[in-house]
């Protein structure tokens, strides 16, 4: 009896991280691609990331929505994945990098699809990929992430400002392919962070 009860609790446990898979999985890989340098570790990420929604799924409280509950351990697991490989490669010197704080002129969004934006996070080095999607897609202040990585708020804020900088060199030399506009004073990289938040969650 025992043996039927235990067998009874398996299955009930398999459907319900197959329901959670089955409706979470592609967001969920969205912010795996976005962490990781390529779809490999997205892959492991995942799979990781869903052990321990299995795992935890009973501690959830239903305070808040299980999607949010959901991402913020998908989150986690990347950061964990890549501490464990020591892979991050954080700078203390601060770069003054000067962006163009007016309101664009046009929307990169408008002219590169949603998987080249991702593609371009995705080329980032590891260390500014990750304060990046922290920062403008999860929405995480640099002291909040200085505590998750174990930096100080100002590597946070250098490998943002890097990150910023390498990715509107990226954006305006896939453009310069796709259209032909004068590009000399051409706008890439909005100054508004929120927009820039809110079109890269779409992607996922």
């Amino acid at each position: 009896m025992q043996s039927d009860k235990n067998n009874m609790q398996t299955a009930d446990d398999s459907k319900t991280l197959e329901m959670l898979y089955q409706k979470y999985s592609s967001k969920m890989y969205g912010i795996c691609l976005r962490f990781a340098g390529n779809t490999m570790e997205a892959d492991d990420i995942l799979q990781e990331g869903f052990i321990k929604v299995y795992t935890k799924l009973k501690y959830f409280r239903n305070e808040g929505s299980l999607e949010g509950w959901i991402r913020r351990i998908f989150v986690n697991t990347a950061i964990n994945y890549y501490r464990k490989k020591s892979r991050y490669a954080f700078n203390e010197d601060l770069e003054d990098v000067h962006f163009n704080t007016a309101k664009p002129e046009s929307s990169y969004s408008d002219l590169l699809s949603k998987e080249e934006l991702v593609n371009l996070i995705q080329s980032l080095p590891n260390g500014y990929r990750t304060v990046f999607n922290l920062n403008v897609v999860e929405g995480y202040t640099h002291k909040e992430i200085g505590e998750m990585l174990g930096i100080s708020d100002n590597t946070s804020k250098s490998q943002l400002t890097r990150a910023k900088s390498i990715l509107k060199k990226k954006v305006l030399s896939l453009m310069k392919e796709k259209v032909k506009v004068p590009f000399n004073d051409f706008r890439v990289i909005r100054n508004e962070t929120v927009s820039l938040r809110q079109e890269l969650q779409k992607a996922v």
